[in-house]
């Protein structure tokens, strides 16, 4: 059984393999709240996968060791697995669903293990694990449903303790859960006064359905830019250990977690992936009331594919009212443009793209549209400037 003997056991046998990783303040991302965030994303391997996977692999028998060990992973439990294998010597192979982050794959090949890329999402890729292990003798390492592998994760809530022990709560994200089982068992057992929350993406709420109707349920599928809290069923041990400690878990869109993205960018030069972001974004639009409380925001992983930080930075301006886009009904005649642009520049917006065209079939013989994009401070400042141009008798549409 977890026990929390074990979970200090783990911080002894990790204490000169990880980062004991930074708590930062973090006083503009929830003014109502003194939030605090644990940089795991910071962590050696860009998560804190790490923990669980190599405090996993110290307990192998020397014959387990010696066949090599198998994993699955969205990514960042890849490469923990991937590391501590490298470490200890032993061989290690490692499903991933091909459509993993080119960047996470590479990195995985990086630490030497080998890679097997599976059609499909996590669950495909445990399955496939599962036919390998049995197969070739592998041991397998769990992800998340694995009491040691857990114990690994615990150690998080150790550091936390010693780093801000007066804590009211701490917001974690959730796939399969692993992660919040080992830091909600942990603080809990040290202070069960405070709060544990869970974040999941409203893509993929696994955990919080099985919460919520009291059975582990099996999603038929999931779509979240958080890929790494993409699990269609959490485990057996992970239910098991919510059901007893978390206090709640709450989800957040897509654009919220790229607005969360963003705003650790731009306000604490930090860089996350979805599923590292997800509590900052439960923080942030108030998903839980944390107002007037010390709160911990566990950042879990840094590992974004570069290759669509992009997108996510242009989804998280619109969400953030940083960028908006107009569409204006005109009437065709000089001056009109000259009129829109006056009064989104009294108002310090900022056009930085212009399309106009004129009306289709059946408008106005005289009409045409303007399409605008403007930098923007945030979505009070779009609502002045849309006032301004309705005031000025400009129709929106």
């Amino acid at each position: 059984m977890l026990t929390l003997d074990n979970v200090y056991r783990a911080g002894y046998v990790l204490k000169n393999v990880v980062r004991k990783t930074d708590v930062l303040p973090a006083p503009k991302l929830n003014p109502e709240a003194e939030i605090y965030l644990k940089t795991e994303n910071l962590q050696i391997t860009g998560s804190f996968k790490v923990r669980g996977s190599y405090y996993k692999m110290s307990r192998l028998t020397e014959e387990e060791k010696a066949r090599g060990v198998i994993a699955c992973s969205a990514g960042n439990h890849a490469q923990g697995v991937a590391l501590a294998a490298k470490k200890n010597g032993l061989k290690a192979v490692i499903c991933l669903p091909d459509g993993a982050p080119i960047s996470k794959v590479e990195a995985t090949k990086s630490y030497g293990a080998e890679v097997c890329l599976v059609e499909g999402v996590y669950d495909d890729a445990y399955r496939r694990a599962l036919e390998l292990r049995d197969e070739k003798g592998y041991t397998f390492i769990h992800p998340f449903n694995d009491e040691d592998v857990i114990a690994g994760q615990g150690t998080i809530a150790l550091e936390l303790a010693e780093q801000i022990p007066d804590m009211d709560a701490v917001i974690v994200p959730v796939g399969g859960g692993g992660l919040i089982s080992g830091i909600a068992f942990t603080v809990k057992a040290l202070n069960p006064h405070v709060k544990v929350y869970g974040v999941q993406a409203s893509g993929a709420p696994s955990m919080r359905n099985s919460l919520r109707d009291g059975r582990i349920e099996t999603l038929s599928g999931v779509s979240t830019i958080a890929d790494g809290i993409a699990v269609k069923q959490p485990g057996e041990l992970t239910y098991d250990l919510c059901s007893k400690y978390v206090d709640e878990i709450v989800t957040v869109t897509d654009d919220e977690i790229a607005a969360a993205i963003l705003a650790l960018m731009e306000k604490h030069k930090l860089v996350t992936e979805g599923a590292g972001a997800a509590a900052v974004a439960a923080a942030m639009f108030n998903k839980i009331d944390i107002r007037g409380k010390k709160v911990v925001c566990l950042l879990s992983g840094g590992n974004i594919d570069v290759t669509i930080l992009s997108r996510v930075i242009s989804r998280g301006l619109l969400m953030s009212g940083r960028t908006c886009q107009l569409t204006i009904e005109l009437v065709d005649k000089p001056g009109q443009l000259k009129n829109v642009s006056r009064i989104i520049a009294d108002l310090g917006g900022n056009v930085i793209s212009v399309h106009h065209e004129r009306a289709s079939e059946g408008s106005d013989v005289n009409g045409c549209y303007l399409r605008i994009v403007l930098e923007t401070r945030n979505q009070e400042h779009i609502r002045e400037i849309k006032q301004a141009l309705t005031d000025a008798d400009f129709k929106l549409l």
